[in-house]
């Protein structure tokens, strides 16, 4: 991605899951589904700019999905790819 990206399109959508709502609330980590080209700073800078809050670290995964079977052939979605964002002590995202 470019200098002057629009941070909204950074971030797609926050990802809820079981596992990522026992990490928010236990150990303040956020998981997000972002563009593929974003890199950490990138989204480092997107959630403190969406959200106000201070980000401490940002892992990434690319997550590569199974070859679903069709009647036409075997289709494979694209990957997508999550960061895992942990705040600062102080700071929380108020999702709901």
């Amino acid at each position: 991605m470019s200098a002057g990206v629009d941070h909204i399109h950074v971030i797609k959508k926050p990802l809820l899951s079981e596992k990522s709502t026992f990490a928010m609330n236990e150990r303040k980590q956020y998981s997000f589904i972002v563009d593929r080209r974003a890199s950490k700073p990138e989204i480092k800078a997107a959630i403190e700019a969406i959200y106000k809050v201070r980000v401490e670290k940002v892992n990434t995964l690319l997550q590569k999905h199974k070859a679903r079977r069709l009647k036409y052939g075997v289709s494979r979605p694209s990957p997508t790819k999550k960061a895992i964002v942990s705040l600062h002590a102080d700071d929380a995202i108020e999702l709901f």
